[in-house]
């Protein structure tokens, strides 16, 4: 297996200094160099100091990197590979953290030419963003979708997939397009509703924007912590994977009569077998250890 012994990190907010820590964490053995294009992402970083280095010059920070992630909005990996480029050396591996694949393949690969391109997407996050919002423990237990394509060396995809274990992820090897399928539907969906449900509170004449906040009830408030994500990221996200995301919608727009004719004729029985089955779907993500089962999502008051 390659091994991983020098790690350059392109963007610096929750997920890539979450990375950054967890390698400190738990490969301490491993050189940890960070870049982010912003400077001022780049101060507050230092002042953290979760990274052994951090670079000004994008090819700088990559030389000598045995693997090079890029952790930054999907619509920015291209320019973000070109940036760094000149310092790239030979049988580097470059990776991402980007929810959707097949684009962020795409784009790598035009970049980088000759280069490893394998993308992977940690399945983990927060609503919040920046560099202060990481933490060493943001993948223990959940799952990181490796997406080699046909012709990466198969020693290099052992080394990531090493890699991410190492951090505490479950990983997955799964072709890119599915990869988007699967996680438009529970991943970018989602948060396309919260954003909708949001949005259309605050828009309704008949309630005022201090009484949605001041008797915002659960499923409101859960919505709302979704929407807080961040919003460069998400229109990325949904550009990239636009087919998949379309047809997803298409889907729940369906379900979503079905579910408004039951409404309208008093139909019992169905709204109750139908929520029946997505309970169980609810209690299925809590046995596999994806959620908390305590009251109130283990809310701390």
């Amino acid at each position: 297996m390659m091994a991983i012994e020098r790690v350059a990190i392109v963007g610096l907010g929750l997920i890539g200094s979450s990375v950054a820590r967890a390698v400190k964490e738990r490969l301490p053995q491993v050189v940890v160099v960070g870049h982010d294009a912003k400077a001022e992402v780049r101060d507050i970083a230092r002042e953290l100091g979760f990274c052994d280095a951090i670079v000004d010059a994008p090819a700088a920070a990559v030389a000598d990197a045995d693997l090079v992630i890029f952790a930054v909005p999907v619509g920015g990996m291209a320019d973000a590979a070109r940036a760094v480029a000149p310092g790239l050396r030979d049988g580097v591996i470059i990776s991402d953290v980007g929810s959707s694949k097949a684009g962020v393949a795409a784009a790598l690969g035009a970049a980088l030419p000759g280069h490893i391109v394998i993308p992977a997407h940690p399945v983990a996050g927060t609503e919040n963003s920046g560099p202060a919002a990481g933490f060493a423990s943001l993948f223990e237990g959940r799952w990181c979708i490796v997406t080699p394509g046909a012709g990466a060396p198969e020693d290099a995809v052992q080394a990531l997939a090493g890699f991410w274990q190492a951090l505490g992820a479950r990983v997955e090897t799964m072709d890119a397009a599915h990869h988007d399928m699967v996680l438009a539907v529970t991943s970018h969906l989602p948060h396309l509703i919260a954003y909708t449900i949001v949005g259309t509170a605050s828009e309704l004449e008949e309630v005022t924007e201090s009484e949605v906040i001041k008797y915002s009830a659960g499923g409101f408030r859960d919505f709302t912590r979704i929407a807080a994500s961040d919003p460069v990221m998400w229109r990325d996200v949904f550009l990239a994977n636009k087919e998949a995301v379309l047809a997803t919608l298409q889907r729940f727009n369906e379900d979503l009569t079905v579910l408004q004719q039951a409404i309208r004729r008093g139909d019992a029985g169905k709204l109750e077998d139908w929520f029946t089955r997505t309970r169980a779907i609810r209690r299925s993500i809590i046995e596999q250890g994806q959620d908390d089962a305590a009251p109130d999502f283990g809310r701390k008051h």
